[in-house]
């Protein structure tokens, strides 16, 4: 058995509090490792240690700072295989979806290479008489992240990146069901040359997660999870007077319009619905086919893809199109709200719920869901499932279609399938929905753009990645400077306006 353990000052830090996780296998259902759940004084010497570590950081001029990001991005090249091993070991995905989840998290970290370009203040010569002013970047101190098991290795990039470019320490809280990556990308910084304790990574659950929100020394808390804890963690980062980013779920619409090449959004579908079986923040869970005759075409195309898809453990090659969910609990409520959607009256077109793979019947492994005539009212339609379940939501006209995005209370990513370029200039335009896919699917922002939704996808001003990270982790100081001219024109004790 596994025992893993904390990253702080540098080095593996041992369990202290006595108090241990299970890490679980999710193709076989076997526990594989266990992980110390931190107390506060793990937190304490997380925190002290960052406090000293980082005004030595800040000090860093830019351009070192980006040198040591370069380095991490070249070791995470040479280390691809055995993260992406690690990763599907804990998460379930196919290896080719983890080296995407690091791939894509890379990508932000070369975004950050550039930051001594992101930092730059302005500048304003000769404000007033013999008066200068200017307005620097400077790092808000010590940063703290808490990240969901979704994607182990991106979203702590996303998050540290542009925290450890601007100068912060930052405290990682990584998912306690997929800690191995983030304590592996640890090792990584430090072997790129980070100084000790300028990132930390604590292990534990929501307690710990709690204590780090509270906590005095803390400035700023990043969060991506659930939308109830989303709302929570920023309510309270706000209380005790943090700056806070809280990412949270969403329900993401696809709408297909008559006038679409039907295979390719199928295709789009059968990817941006099942792929990492469902359990990302950005997958497509509601199909809105326009007009009847567009939906019995797609749902006719649609079944023999399902159908077709390979179910099974990352270890069963690379031809696997989804493993198994996080845990049991996980596929237990993804079958709970199937079973609710067959009460409610959709129509069930594709049954995954008696799916079993021989040799892992033990394994938390859901099978491909396909609903026809889902509606606004039903569970399955409000919720957010987060597992292999597509649902088919008919609309009479593109009014109607748009609306369905529009009116629920998620935000986060919507997609329109057209050749008609007025009709997808209009969407983009109208739709309220923080980002946009037209014959995009699945419309993540490339790192130097912001990713963010809307609505109740998202609590707080400030997107990941992209400038508006820098603007998150970073906070302005403007200084206006006159050199004295006293020996010529004397002093004044006057106030006299600019100009």
């Amino acid at each position: 058995m596994q025992e893993l353990f904390h990253f702080i000052n540098g080095r593996a830090h041992p369990a202290a509090s006595g108090r241990f996780g299970d890490v679980f296998n999710p193709a076989t259902g076997a526990v594989q490792a266990h992980v110390p759940l931190a107390d506060a004084a793990t937190l304490d010497a997380a925190i002290t240690g960052a406090q000293a570590a980082q005004p030595g950081w800040a000090a860093t001029n830019p351009q070192r700072r980006a040198r040591v990001l370069m380095e991490f991005a070249r070791l995470i090249d040479r280390d691809m295989a055995p993260l992406a091993e690690a990763l599907s070991r804990e998460h379930g995905k196919t290896l080719a979806d983890a080296r995407g989840d690091i791939q894509r998290g890379l990508e932000v970290i070369e975004f950050c290479i550039g930051a001594p370009h992101l930092l730059k203040g302005e500048y304003t010569d000769s404000a007033g008489p013999g008066i200068d002013m200017y307005s620097m970047r400077q790092p808000l101190g010590l940063v703290a992240g808490i990240t969901p098991f979704n994607f182990p290795a991106m979203i702590p990039m996303w998050q540290f990146g542009p925290a450890l470019a601007a100068g912060n320490a930052f405290i990682l809280k990584p998912s306690e069901r997929a800690p191995s990556v983030p304590l592996m990308l640890a090792a990584l910084l430090v072997e790129s040359g980070l100084p000790a304790g300028v990132l930390q990574v604590i292990n534990g659950d929501h307690t710990i997660a709690e204590a780090l929100v509270e906590h005095p020394a803390i400035a700023a808390v990043s969060f991506v999870g659930s939308t109830p804890i989303a709302a929570h963690v920023y309510a309270r980062a706000a209380a005790t007077g943090k700056r806070a980013q809280c990412f949270g779920g969403a329900k993401n619409h696809m709408i297909i319009m008559p006038d679409a090449d039907l295979d390719q959004a199928a295709d789009a579908l059968i990817g941006a619905g099942y792929g990492a079986a469902g359990e990302r923040c950005m997958a497509v869970s509601v199909a809105v086919p326009v007009g009847a005759a567009t939906a019995d075409a797609l749902i006719t195309r649609l079944i023999p893809r399902i159908e077709a898809l390979k179910v099974g453990p990352y270890s069963a090659g690379e031809d696997v199109d989804f493993g198994p969910v996080i845990s049991a609990t996980a596929q237990a409520n993804i079958r709970r709200l199937v079973q609710s959607g067959v009460d409610q009256g959709a129509k069930l077109v594709i049954d995954g719920r008696n799916f079993r793979l021989q040799g892992y019947e033990d394994g938390f492994f859901v099978g491909p869901h396909l609903f026809d005539h889902v509606t606004p009212d039903m569970e399955i339609y409000r919720q957010e499932i987060f597992g292999p379940v597509l649902s088919v939501v008919r609309a009479a006209n593109y009014e109607d279609a748009l609306a369905l995005a529009t009116d629920h209370e998620y935000g986060n990513g919507t997609a329109i399938f057209t050749r008609d370029g007025d009709t997808a200039r209009d969407f983009a335009a109208r739709v309220s929905v923080g980002m946009v896919g037209i014959n995009v699917p699945i419309p993540v922002p490339l790192a130097y753009h912001s990713f963010g939704g809307w609505k109740r996808s998202v609590f707080g001003d400030l997107n990941q990645h992209g400038p508006d990270a820098f603007r998150f982790n970073t906070r302005t100081k403007t200084v206006t400077a006159r050199w004295p001219s006293g020996i010529r024109s004397g002093q004044e004790f006057n106030f006299r306006p600019l100009g």
